[in-house]
């Protein structure tokens, strides 16, 4: 898509995850696309529906988004999730691209949803490849999250450690994320360190849940490596941050995660069983050192994701055949 192009496409985002006042951390990486597509000179407008507060809000969205339609003209609209997606599905004037971000593709009750509907949307963006292979849904289009490079950087762990009032002594192993939901297995990263504190006493596990995302990168620096275990993911954000901070990682082979560490020395992956946990760890520890996974996820920076999710937008609307040249505004 050419830079003019771009100017003149407005966006939008329909959304279930996006950051607010009392969850600054909810979305950010739908937040981070946006804010990426409006560097390159999209317009790119949100509409939020908070189901994680009330499950009736799906309901209330679909007056509201076509009040929301009525009152300004689009080209064409962006939903993340099932959910919002089948809210997006509830006007036809615009081509509709949807983001399936999760496992909900292929687990529970949601991923029916999912395979009852994604072929009904104009284009569909995955973020991993075996989320395109368990939707069976061969035209979706693999591109996962982008980095924020600038935010997730190496810094020095002194230095980092000191900011967060962390032991300067301790190897410190990192868990960042939502603990209480029950497929990220909090109890076997549990079981995992008490196996490996069996080994050795200078370990200890950091959490980092409901922090501030702007204090992520010094928890990352600080600590000597990253663990997760899920029972699946789609493109798990921690992991491809921990790369750019060039933190070693341990993580079970859930969504793209084999592909972004394959090959990184001081990286490795685990069985969900607290003994291989353990040993995974005690190898990453003994590594000893940053890695250089910073240079393996720059193509996966917001810069880069966002060109190519661009480029989906200009093709669902030569799918629609939409003619450009939208006025700018146009009366409710």
């Amino acid at each position: 898509m050419d830079s003019g192009e771009a100017m003149n496409m407005r966006v939008l985002v329909v959304t279930n995850m996006y950051p607010q006042p009392d969850r600054p951390a909810f979305g950010v990486f739908v937040r981070d696309q946006v804010e990426s597509l409006r560097r390159m000179g999209l317009e790119m407008d949100v509409f939020f529906i908070d189901g994680r507060r009330n499950r009736l809000n799906y309901l209330w969205a679909y007056p509201r988004l076509w009040r929301a339609l009525a009152r300004q003209r689009y080209d064409l609209v962006h939903a993340h999730y099932i959910f919002s997606g089948l809210v997006a599905l509830g006007q036809r004037r615009y081509p509709v691209v949807l983001t399936h971000h999760g496992p909900e593709v292929f687990m529970t009750w949601e991923s029916v949803l999912c395979r009852l509907f994604t072929r009904f949307f104009d284009e569909v963006i995955v973020v991993s490849e075996e989320m395109r292979e368990r939707l069976r849904f061969p035209r979706a289009r693999v591109i996962p999250c982008g980095v924020d490079l600038e935010m997730f950087r190496p810094l020095p762990q002194a230095e980092a450690r000191f900011a967060l009032g962390l032991p300067p002594g301790k190897r410190l192993v990192l868990w960042a994320g939502e603990h209480f939901r029950p497929e990220k297995r909090w109890d076997l990263v549990q079981a995992g360190m008490e196996v490996l504190r069996s080994r050795r006493d200078d370990v200890e596990l950091v959490l980092a849940s409901g922090r501030p995302h702007e204090l992520v990168p010094l928890y990352m620096n600080a600590c000597d490596v990253l663990l997760l275990v899920s029972d699946a993911e789609g493109s798990p954000m921690v992991v491809k941050e921990a790369m750019a901070c060039n933190l070693p990682v341990v993580s079970t082979p859930v969504g793209d995660v084999p592909q972004i560490i394959a090959g990184t020395k001081g990286c490795f992956l685990c069985t969900q069983d607290p003994h291989d946990i353990a040993a995974k760890l005690e190898m990453a520890l003994d590594f000893g050192r940053r890695t250089d996974g910073r240079e393996r996820v720059r193509h996966l920076s917001l810069e880069q994701v966002a060109e190519r999710v661009a480029e989906v937008y200009a093709v669902a609307l030569a799918r629609r055949g939409v003619r450009r040249g939208r006025p700018a505004r146009a009366g409710a």
